[in-house]
């Protein structure tokens, strides 16, 4: 399964936002990498530039590489309604998001570990696929053999479920249910979806 396995806080300083989550050695160096990071004066970005970044920024804050990205939007655009929410509903309906988000996982990339290892079911079924998109009414759970595992027990303990409006969160049965696509206003990534849409329409 392709994915990005390079460092995470090169990439956060390079957008100057922790993309990954709570970032210590971000907060130390929160200026952009390279030798010359801290003190070189950066001509200003041409509108290209700053539509390719916002692209770039919400690949890898989702964990896509550019050949799912492209699939996406092609879906999305394909859709009834406003491309660039319809896209990040998308991207927020992926599973191992959904896992993420639910807190059975403490990272994306933990959740499609989780769910790549079978140890996710969906409506009751395993899936090991990351990429699946849950629909509205879809039951999300640990598997019953893996409810021990020291990773999803110690991100179960240490998270806030039940913090979005589009899930639910049963932590007796480590279970959950997507209720319905979250509305662009409720997704908290800092995202600016519409210059990626002007990206993919030059």
């Amino acid at each position: 399964m392709a994915r990005y396995t390079g460092p995470t806080t090169k990439i956060a300083r390079k957008f100057g936002e922790p993309i990954y989550g709570a970032d210590k050695y971000f907060e130390k160096k929160n200026f952009p990498p390279g030798q010359h990071g801290a003190n070189k004066k950066r001509r200003k970005s041409s509108e290209y530039g700053v539509q390719l970044l916002e692209k770039q920024k919400a690949k890898y804050t989702y964990g896509l590489l550019e050949r799912q990205f492209e699939n996406l939007f092609d879906q999305a655009q394909r859709s009834q309604g406003i491309t660039g929410v319809i896209l990040l509903q998308l991207l927020e309906s992926r599973l191992d998001n959904v896992v993420y988000r639910l807190g059975i996982a403490p990272t994306r990339a933990a959740a499609r570990q989780l769910v790549s290892h079978c140890h996710i079911t969906v409506n009751g079924t395993v899936s090991n696929i990351p990429s699946r998109i849950v629909r509205p009414g879809d039951e999300i759970a640990v598997r019953e053999r893996s409810k021990a595992l020291e990773v999803i027990t110690t991100a179960v303990a240490s998270s806030r479920q039940s913090r979005y409006s589009w899930l639910s969160w049963d932590g007796s049965s480590l279970s959950g249910k997507f209720l319905n696509c979250p509305e662009r206003e409720d997704i908290p990534e800092n995202i600016k979806e519409q210059l990626i849409v002007e990206l993919y329409s030059k």
